[in-house]
Order: C-alpha cells, then sequence, then structure tokens
C-alpha cells in the first residue's frame, strides 16, 4: 500500500508531544506528514508547550522543544491529503477561528476523508457547523460542553485511551498517543505485520 498525505494543523504553543510523536510514527510507516500553522513558511519556527497533570485544580504548562514547520500555510490544498489531524495544546483556541483552517477542515468533513483531534484539536472541529453534530467525540474533559453544544457525544475514554466513530478517530491527550495512532493507522487503512510467521518458517527451513 502506497504511504498516505496527512496534513497536520498546529498553531504557537500546540502540545509538543501530539506533533512530535504523530509525526514521527508516522513517518516510520511510510506516510507523510506536513506541518502548518497559519500565516508560517516552512522552515519558519513555533513555540511549542508540554502540558502535565502535578497534583492542581488544572494542568501546569511548560515551553515545550522548538519546531519548524516542514510546509508553507499557504501552498496548502486540501485535495492533495489523505486526512488531517489537528494535534491539542492551546494552538486550537486561536488557530479555530482562522477561515482558512476552518476551509481545511470543512473540506475533509464534506468529502468524508479521515479526521484525527487529540485534546483541545476538537476546539478546531467545533468551529466548523456540522462536523461534530452526531458524532461521538474524546478531547480532554474540559471540552465536554463544546462538543455537547455543538450537538456532539463526548465519549470519556481513559487517559490513554482513543475512540473511532466512523472517519473521526479521537482521544483525550498525549498519554493516549500511542492507542491514538494504532487506530488512525486502522482508519487509514495501514496493516503492519511483525513477521512471526516469516521468523517461524525460517526455522523450520533451517532445521531441515
Amino acid at each position: 500500500m502506497a504511504g498516505k498525505k496527512i496534513l497536520m494543523l498546529v498553531g504557537e504553543f500546540s502540545e509538543e508531544y501530539e506533533i512530535f510523536v504523530f509525526e514521527q510514527a508516522m513517518h516510520a510507516v511510510g506516510h507523510k506528514v506536513h506541518v502548518v500553522c497559519p500565516d508560517k513558511k516552512a522552515g519558519d519556527l513555533i513555540k511549542t508547550s508540554l502540558h502535565d497533570f502535578e497534583g492542581h485544580q488544572t494542568y501546569t504548562e511548560k515551553l515545550g522543544h522548538d519546531y519548524y514547520v516542514n510546509k508553507t500555510f499557504a501552498d496548502v490544498k486540501p485535495e492533495e491529503y489523505d486526512a488531517v489531524y489537528c494535534a491539542g495544546g492551546r494552538g486550537p483556541e486561536y488557530i479555530r477561528i482562522d477561515k482558512r483552517v476552518q476551509d481545511i477542515v470543512r473540506h475533509f468533513h464534506e468529502t468524508g476523508k479521515p479526521i484525527f483531534t487529540i485534546c483541545h484539536g476538537v476546539q478546531i472541529l467545533i468551529a466548523v457547523d456540522g462536523v461534530v453534530r452526531g458524532r461521538e467525540v474524546a478531547a480532554l474533559h474540559y471540552c465536554e460542553p463544546e462538543v455537547t453544544l455543538a450537538g456532539g457525544k463526548y465519549v470519556d475514554v481513559p487517559a490513554d485511551g482513543a475512540h473511532v466513530d466512523g472517519n473521526i478517530v479521537s482521544a483525550k491527550g498525549w498519554p493516549g498517543l500511542s492507542n491514538f495512532m494504532r487506530l488512525c493507522l486502522k482508519v487509514l487503512g495501514t496493516e503492519i505485520s511483525h513477521g512471526e510467521a516469516l521468523q517461524e518458517d525460517r526455522q523450520v527451513r533451517s532445521a531441515a
């Protein structure tokens, strides 16, 4: 199967794990990920953030690693991509009001292509009418009222869990990245074989 092209939407202070881990994992299995931020060009730097729960009433935010986007936002043609991914963190709250970002998400919604969202990434989907209406969506639990008001059904998955509803794959936050990406790959039609049967066959031939 040929690798797929995935468009990742990020903003300043998006969650670093949800950028780096997703991008590198998808590249490792042969997919191509273009990471874009409104008004940024390929090679431009954005600041990322790292959120964690450390015993306070809400999460803490720390400065993450710098990230250099690998695609110019103005050059994006949504029709050239097989899926869109909305990373979480603080970026979604401001890029969601960008009409260009909304148009990109609307394309994937109207064409039925895969839409991936984690943590606060759902805020981007909610900004586009109809995307979450009638759909089951996981997100950071603080986003539950927004999901409900947009006509969606909030799914309270475990911290390390993820959920799939048709073409939408969602998760609560970065602790769920492994299960989230597993479901993303399934929706993309990606099958990974670990070769146990092949190794067993080789051992049998060696013995003969």
